[in-house]
């Protein structure tokens, strides 16, 4: 099992940026890989982004072109870089492992979960 710990939320006006943070510990980071989700209030948690152990990234298209994923191995933590914030990107953010198989996109696919972290974007 790989513990999770995300960090970097707050409230931000549109326009503004953000950088998430998620430090994994516990089982070996390698070969894992990773993904950003988030939830808004009364909303199914969706996919933001995702990127794999050998450096391969996805991204959902509602955040193509602002959000960047990227990771640092010999930390053992992830990143998402968010710019152009807009109100509707307002949710809790989580990251997540994958030891497995399955789509990047899909929830089912993670087996570890951090416990979320908020972010906030005023019009």
């Amino acid at each position: 099992q790989v513990q999770l710990v995300e960090s970097g939320g707050g409230l931000v006006q549109t326009g503004g940026s953000l950088r998430l943070s998620c430090a994994a510990s516990g089982r070996t980071f390698s070969g894992y890989g990773m993904g950003w989700f988030r939830q808004a209030t009364g909303m199914e948690r969706e996919f933001v982004a995702g990127i794999s152990w050998t450096g391969n990234i996805y991204y959902a298209d509602s955040v193509k072109g602002r959000f960047t994923i990227s990771r640092n191995s010999a930390k053992n933590t992830v990143y998402l870089q968010m710019n152009s914030l807009k109100p509707e990107d307002t949710a809790v953010y989580y990251c997540a492992a994958k030891a497995r198989g399955g789509p990047y996109y899909e929830t089912r696919s993670y087996d570890d979960w951090g416990q979320g972290t908020q972010v906030t974007v005023s019009s």
